[in-house]
C-alpha cells in the first residue's frame, strides 16, 4: 500500500505542479516510479539483510576458517551471479526482476530456519543467499539510468538515495526489538511488498524502449575515462572497509550514534550532491567528496582522542557519502554507458564497493594490533591520491548542458540586474516628479 500510495501522489504531483517546477526539467514520474520502488525496496533489503546475515554467521560460534569460508562463499556467489545477471537479465529485464525479488524473499525466509544445521548446509545457503543479492543488482540499477535522462540523473539519484537512507534509518529502528526470526520475517514482507509494487507500477506504465548493443568487459576496461573513475573508486573502497574495525575500536559504543546521524546527513546530502551534480558536473562532486574524506581522516590521524574530531568525522563523512552515493553508485556509470545497455558498467562500478565489504572479516581479527594513528594517516593519504586520477577524467555531463546551465545564471543574473536598473530609474523619476512638484507648488 505504502508503494502504491507514493506513485499515486507522484501522479498527483505531476498533474499539479507548475510548469516551471522541478518536472520541467524532464523527471517524467510515471515513469520514474517504478524504478525508485525497485532501487528502494532493493537496497534497503540488501543492508538489512547484510547486517542480519552476518550477525546469524557470529552467532554460530564457528572456527575464524569456517566462519571465512561462509563469507568468502556469500562474497564469490554475489560476483559470479552479478555477472551472469548482467549478460541474461538484459533479454527480459522486468520478468527476471521480478524472479530475482522472489527468490530474495524465499531465501530472506530460509536463513534462519537452514542456518546451523551443518558447515555443508550453512555454505550452501550462504551461496544461494549470494545469488539472491548479486544476480539482478546491476539490473536494477541500470533499469533506474533508463527512466532517467543524462541531464537528470543525478538530481534522481540523489533522491532514490536519500529515500534509501531514510528507508534504511527507519526500518533498521523497527525490527531493532525484533529477535532474529522476526527480524527476517519483516524483511521478507518488505522485499514481497517492493515485488508487488514493482509488478503493478511497471505494468501500469509499460515497458522501457532498452537498447540492444553490448559491450564486452574487455572493451569497457579499456576505456580511458572508465579507468580514471574506476581507479579513485577501488581505492575509496578498500580504505573505508578496511578502516571499518579500526574505527569501531576507537568509537566503542559512540558507532551506533555515528551510523544513526551519518544516515541523517548523507540522505540530505546525497540530495545536495546530485543536484549539483547536474549543474556543475559529476567530477567536481566526486573529487570534493574525496578532499573531505581525506580531511576528515587527517584530523583522526591527529586527534584520534578528541571527541570534537569524533563530531567532525562524523559530519565530513556524511556530506561525502552523500555525495559519493548521488554520483558513483546511481549517476556516473550510466552516464558512461551512454545509450547503450548499462547492466555491465553498474557490474564493474558497483562490485569493487560490494566485495571490499569482504575486508572487515579480514581485518577484524587483527584490528587491536593495529596503531590508530598510523592507519588513519595512511587512508588519508591514499584518498587524497585517488584524486589524481580524477583530475585527468572527462566530465561524464555534455558540455552543451553545463554551458546551458551557465548561459542561464547569466540570463538570471543580467535580468535581475536590468530589473533593479528599472526600479532605482522608477524611483528616481518618482523622486524628481516630487521635486518638481514641490517647486511648483512654492512658485504659486
Amino acid at each position: 500500500m505504502f508503494y502504491l500510495w507514493m506513485y499515486h501522489l507522484c501522479i498527483g504531483l505531476q498533474r499539479t505542479m507548475p510548469s516551471s517546477s522541478l518536472f520541467k526539467t524532464g523527471i517524467r514520474l510515471k515513469l520514474f516510479a517504478p524504478a525508485i520502488v525497485l532501487v528502494l525496496n532493493s537496497l534497503v533489503w540488501l543492508s538489512l539483510t547484510y547486517v542480519a546475515f552476518s550477525g546469524s554467521v557470529d552467532q554460530l560460534s564457528l572456527p575464524l576458517g569456517e566462519r571465512l569460508s561462509l563469507y568468502g562463499t556469500y562474497y564469490a556467489a554475489i560476483a559470479l551471479s552479478a555477472m551472469v545477471g548482467a549478460s541474461y537479465f538484459p533479454r527480459s529485464r522486468e520478468n527476471y526482476l521480478v524472479l530475482w525479488m522472489f527468490f530474495g524473499t524465499i531465501m530472506t525466509l530460509l536463513l534462519p530456519i537452514a542456518y546451523g544445521k551443518g558447515i555443508v548446509l550453512d555454505v550452501l545457503v550462504s551461496l544461494l543467499f549470494g545469488v539472491s543479492v548479486g544476480a539482478g543488482l546491476p539490473s536494477s540499477l541500470a533499469y533506474f539510468a533508463d527512466t532517467t535522462r543524462v541531464e537528470n540523473r543525478g538530481t534522481c539519484g540523489g533522491i532514490a538515495w536519500g529515500v534509501v537512507g531514510f528507508g534504511i534509518l527507519s526500518l533498521a529502528l523497527l525490527i531493532s526489538t525484533f529477535d532474529t526470526l522476526q527480524t527476517f520475517v519483516a524483511l521478507a514482507s518488505w522485499r514481497a511488498a517492493g515485488l508487488v509494487a514493482f509488478f503493478l507500477l511497471s505494468r501500469l506504465r509499460g515497458r522501457l524502449q532498452l537498447s540492444t548493443s553490448s559491450s564486452s568487459y574487455g572493451f569497457i576496461l579499456r576505456r580511458r575515462d572508465v579507468i580514471l573513475y574506476l581507479l579513485p573508486w577501488v581505492m575509496f573502497s578498500l580504505v573505508n572497509f578496511a578502516e571499518s574495525p579500526i574505527l569501531g575500536k576507537l568509537f566503542g559504543d559512540f558507532q551506533t550514534f555515528v551510523g544513526l546521524v551519518e544516515f541523517a546527513i548523507t540522505g540530505f546530502f546525497a540530495i545536495v550532491g546530485g543536484i549539483l551534480a547536474d549543474i556543475v558536473g559529476r567530477k567536481r562532486v566526486v573529487i570534493t567528496g574525496f578532499v573531505i574524506l581525506g580531511i576528515e581522516y587527517a584530523m583522526l590521524s591527529l586527534f584520534s582522542a578528541s571527541k570534537v574530531s569524533w563530531y567532525v568525522y562524523t559530519t565530513c563523512d556524511g556530506i561525502a557519502w552523500g555525495m559519493f552515493a548521488s554520483v558513483f553508485f546511481m549517476t556516473l556509470w550510466g552516464d558512461l554507458a551512454e545509450d547503450g545497455q548499462k547492466e555491465k558498467y553498474y557490474l564493474l562500478g558497483g562490485l569493487p564497493y560490494l566485495l571490499a565489504g569482504f575486508l572487515p572479516v579480514l581485518v577484524k581479527p587483527f584490528a587491536e594490533g593495529i596503531e590508530i594513528s598510523t592507519a588513519f594517516s595512511l587512508a588519508s593519504f591514499f584518498l587524497f591520491l585517488a584524486v589524481l586520477p580524477l583530475m585527468y577524467a572527462p566530465e561524464t555531463l555534455p558540455e552543451k548542458k553545463i554551458k546551458e546551465m551557465e548561459l542561464k545564471s547569466y540570463a538570471d543574473k543580467a535580468k535581475k540586474m536590468k530589473e533593479k536598473t528599472l526600479r532605482t530609474k522608477m524611483f528616481a523619476g518618482r523622486g524628481e516628479a516630487s521635486v518638481f512638484s514641490r517647486d511648483s507648488d512654492d512658485e504659486l
